[in-house]
């Protein structure tokens, strides 16, 4: 991404509603299916830090690592409090075989060119049993200037992400669509209107209106927790072990 996506996310990854359920999403699934006591974990595409600094201070057992080809994006992720962080591509991690209990990456592997070559290398650093979180952005026909502005490469379908996992060793555990109450408005705003000034989607919104967009994650997330899968949304979430 350009230099001032990533200032722009660091500025607003705290707050922003949709960061928030992203992470929260990551560490639901990380509590419920990574064993109790240490567990190292990979941040792999960290960013700015944002999914570290939220959930490393829940599980505090748990060490985090996180990896980001861009230096200053690494620089910002020191900066806000995550202090394992080194400047390295998701398709070369300088770790050896076996090195961690879970991997995550959010958000990541649609910039890439080869985003196989990231999910084996993401396999070849978890230990047998190890588990993959992975959250991409879906749909091929939502495909807009937000995904131009930050420099992605693809939209993804549920059965091509499932192909790719396969292909890298992992087993899918779980694979569902979220951002879904929120579809039909974000097609329209990407779709039928024009783009605005300031690039991408990745900004706040009034603090009213971050409130019930929240709301509405937290809606979603007690679907996902209680009743199972939801069939059509901005994003996937996939869950496999190694």
């Amino acid at each position: 991404m350009q230099a001032e996506e990533y200032r722009k996310l660091a500025a607003v990854e705290d707050d922003m509603w949709y960061f928030r359920a992203l992470h929260g999403h990551i560490g639901r699934e990380l509590a419920t299916r990574v064993p109790a006591g240490p567990a190292r974990i990979l941040d792999a595409g960290c960013g700015t830090g944002g999914l570290i600094r939220r959930l490393a201070p829940r599980r505090p057992e748990w060490r985090w690592t996180g990896v980001d080809v861009s230096p200053l994006a690494c620089e910002l992720a020191r900066a806000r409090g995550a202090p394992d962080i080194q400047a390295a591509s998701v398709t070369s991690l300088p770790f050896p075989a076996g090195e961690f209990a879970a991997v995550v990456s959010a958000d990541v592997l649609y910039h890439l060119d080869d985003d196989e070559a990231a999910l084996r290398e993401m396999a070849r650093v978890l230990r047998p049993g190890g588990l993959l979180v992975v959250n991409v952005p879906a749909h091929r026909w939502l495909w807009s200037y937000h995904d131009v502005a930050v420099d992605g490469r693809r939209r993804y379908g549920r059965s091509e992400l499932a192909g790719k996992l396969a292909r890298a060793g992992l087993a899918p555990l779980r694979l569902t669509h979220w951002n879904t109450v929120l579809l039909p408005l974000i097609a329209a705003r990407r779709k039928l209107l024009p783009a605005p000034a300031a690039g991408s989607d990745v900004q706040l919104s009034p603090r009213w209106l971050e409130a019930a967009l929240a709301g509405v994650m937290a809606g979603e997330a007690a679907w996902l927790r209680t009743v199972g899968n939801l069939p059509a949304g901005c994003s996937l979430l996939a869950v496999a072990r190694r």
